[in-house]
């Protein structure tokens, strides 16, 4: 096989991206919390404005195992105890700079990590010193009202239909869906 650079794109959604190419990248880990027809959510309440709901999570720390990530996570945002039931799947997507809440000069891929959660302990509360400003029970059919990131609808798909492979479908951006 020849070099990296010149083997064909690969497709990111609708994004060409060539091999080696210049991308920011982000492993995160997802909670996907399901109890009694309601979800886990959280809303995201950056100081530069731009609130959105969103899965319970974020990025894994260098060295750190994605299941203990995604524990520690909902800890953190929540205040609540977890532990993981199941992995759910995993999600790849490259978000052109155009398409950015923050743009800045690279594509961002993010591979999220979703798992199956069952909340043990604890009690909700707002994240201290970070962008969570309150995480909620949500009917699930209410979901599709809100102003949310995608990764909300990914980890729903994938409770609901849990892929042998693990993939997860993309969801479509755009109206009340952000990246």
């Amino acid at each position: 096989m020849s070099g990296a650079g010149s083997r064909p794109p690969h497709i990111f959604g609708t994004v060409p991206i060539r091999y080696g190419a210049e991308v920011s990248f982000r492993l995160a880990a997802y909670a996907v919390c399901i109890e009694d027809g309601r979800v886990l959510i959280a809303r995201y309440a950056p100081p530069e404005g731009a609130e959105s709901w969103t899965l319970p999570g974020g990025r894994v720390e260098h060295g750190e195992d994605p299941f203990h990530a995604v524990i520690r996570e909902v800890a953190e945002e929540t205040g609540c105890d977890a532990v993981v039931e199941r992995l759910l799947g995993v999600d790849s997507r490259v978000i052109p700079v155009a398409e950015m809440r923050a743009p800045g000069p690279l594509p961002h891929h993010n591979v999220g990590i979703f798992y199956q959660v069952r909340i043990t302990g604890g009690r909700l509360r707002p994240e201290p010193d970070g962008d969570i400003a309150e995480s909620v029970w949500t009917p699930i059919p209410a979901v599709a009202g809100l102003h949310r990131s995608s990764l909300v609808d990914i980890g729903l798909a994938l409770a609901r239909n849990t892929p042998a492979t693990g993939h997860a479908t993309p969801v479509p951006v755009g109206g009340l869906i952000q990246h």
